[in-house]
């Protein structure tokens, strides 16, 4: 799936609002790629845009955590993830995540061979 870097208007915290939630969709999500995430977006699996980055000016280093807070009325539960990791800037996605079951979302990344990896909670 292919989702350009274009900003959508509407984002709270980075997540389109185009929709109601079932249930809760905000979760912790654990860096565990062994590098800094400089840049996390996240949106809705069907869309083709990716909304604005949603650590603004904060840094997510190995092994740190951040909370990821979705405004009400946000998108459908089912949202895709992607990353700009700080070292070399290199992007890396994961599709899919119902974040209305979803609370804890640890990531993994092997830069050598490009297999992702996602724990969920």
């Amino acid at each position: 799936m292919i989702k350009s870097l274009v900003a959508a208007a509407g984002l709270s915290l980075g997540l389109m609002s185009t929709g109601a939630f079932a249930q809760n969709a905000d979760f912790d999500l654990t860096n565990s790629t062994g590098y800094p995430i400089r840049e996390l977006y996240v949106s809705p699996s069907k869309a083709k845009t990716w909304g604005g980055d949603v650590l603004g000016k904060h840094v997510i280093n190995n092994g740190d955590m951040w909370h990821i807070t979705f405004p009400r009325g946000a998108s459908s539960c089912m949202q895709d993830i992607k990353i700009v990791f700080d070292d070399d800037s290199s992007e890396v996605v994961w599709e899919d995540f119902d974040l209305c079951k979803i609370n804890k979302i640890t990531l993994t990344y092997s830069r050598s061979s490009g297999e992702t990896k996602a724990t969920v909670e």
